[in-house]
């Protein structure tokens, strides 16, 4: 058979490939701490779990759900940005709901970059954008992320001819991999360049819930002018630990939500309506004590790791927001050997950062989410190491 030329162009995708390794190493009767993928041990709030329960045994969401969302949730999306960022969005124009955050990322770039075109992507990322962006036939262009930089991306860099050629940018803050927040400043500069290249703006807003020492997160669309030029996504995955529930929504410019709307409607059919209805209460019902206690959690894991890692010899910074520590491997080796060696002399499994980009060579991420006595175990062993 012959298969696409798309195929060939894509590496391996990075957490498939932490899967083999760990099961290779477990097979050897190694007990193997997986601090790989950002997938929250803790349970979805029992209050959603009971709301789906009861909407599963409704024939009516047994049919095919609307393609664009159930109206009552999109409603629920639209009274959360309301609430939480004073932002005011249509729920029937201008919110679309998703399966998840992956499948909108990996969507708007089908919707916005024809063959070379270009992708603007940070360097480290999340990989589904650049993927996805050679799928579709269009270049990535990596803007680097560096700490001397606090892990921003320098827009006006991007030289003149490669902004003429992009259609999309993509920012992601609280970031993955390297943890870096950013500031509503940063937004409305990022806003103004997008509005002066015509330029979409993509914002994946997965980690906005989960900040420390005070850091609340700002929304892109707080930005005066914002619905002209971008889009939010939002998933409920690390906030209300919904992961395997796929469900999230995407929120901004009209027209960039009907383009979405264009290709979802030709590739899926939506989320169970169960689960939309669900994921409502999860947005409006779900106590900010609750959010409150679960930031708490990921801020004394957080130290718990720091604290580990520089006692290791690690220089271990304190991030402000998200689900993961991002740390520079020791002098003299590369991102994938540190992690190799971390593995087989420990048995703690973490992200080596090249799997991110090329200016993740030189670091590596920690997730935070695993169960307190396994982050415990995993940290007297890097001590110990």
């Amino acid at each position: 058979m012959k298969l696409a030329d798309r195929i060939a162009t894509v590496p391996p995708y990075l957490f498939a490939e932490l899967d083999k390794r760990r099961a290779l190493v477990t097979a050897r009767g190694v007990d193997v701490i997986n601090l790989g993928v950002g997938d929250p041990d803790l349970p979805t709030f029992p209050h959603v779990v009971a709301r789906l329960q009861r909407e599963a045994e409704d024939p009516a969401h047994h049919r095919y759900p609307p393609y664009e969302g159930v109206l009552a949730f999109r409603r629920a999306c639209a009274q959360y940005l309301a609430s939480r960022f004073g932002v005011e969005c249509d729920p029937e124009r201008e919110i679309l709901a998703s399966i998840g955050s992956k499948e909108a990322i990996a969507h708007l770039v089908w919707a916005f970059v024809d063959r070379g075109d270009v992708a603007l992507v940070p360097d480290p990322a999340y990989p589904v954008v650049r993927t996805h962006a050679l799928f579709a036939g269009g270049e990535p262009w990596s803007l680097p992320l560096r700490a001397a930089n606090g892990f921003l991306p320098d827009l006006e860099a991007i030289p003149p001819e490669v902004a003429r050629r992009a259609t999309l940018l993509y920012l992601n803050y609280p970031n993955n991999p390297t943890a870096a927040v950013a500031g509503l400043e940063f937004f409305e500069h990022a806003v103004d360049w997008c509005r002066r290249n015509g330029v979409l703006l993509l914002h994946d807003a997965a980690y906005s819930e989960i900040t420390f020492d005070g850091f609340r997160a700002p929304s892109v669309l707080e930005v005066p002018g914002a619905k002209e030029v971008a889009v939010e996504i939002h998933s409920l995955s690390k906030t209300y630990n919904m992961t395997g529930w796929r469900i999230g929504f995407v929120a901004g410019a009209a027209e960039a939500i009907a383009a979405l709307g264009v290709i979802k409607t030709n590739t899926d059919s939506s989320q169970f309506a169960a689960v939309q209805i669900a994921a409502a209460d999860a947005l409006l019902a779900t106590p900010p004590e609750r959010l409150e206690a679960q930031r708490a959690l990921y801020a004394r894991r957080r130290d718990l790791m720091v604290d580990a890692l520089r006692e290791g010899g690690i220089e271990a910074q304190r991030p402000k927001g998200s689900v993961y520590l991002w740390c520079p491997v020791p002098r003299g080796q590369t991102s994938a050997d540190f992690c190799g060696r971390l593995l087989e002399r420990t048995g703690v499994l973490v992200t080596p950062g090249r799997g991110y980009g090329a200016e993740g060579e030189g670091w590596f991420r920690v997730s935070l989410t695993a169960p307190d006595d396994r982050l415990e175990e995993a940290a007297r062993r890097i001590r110990e190491t």
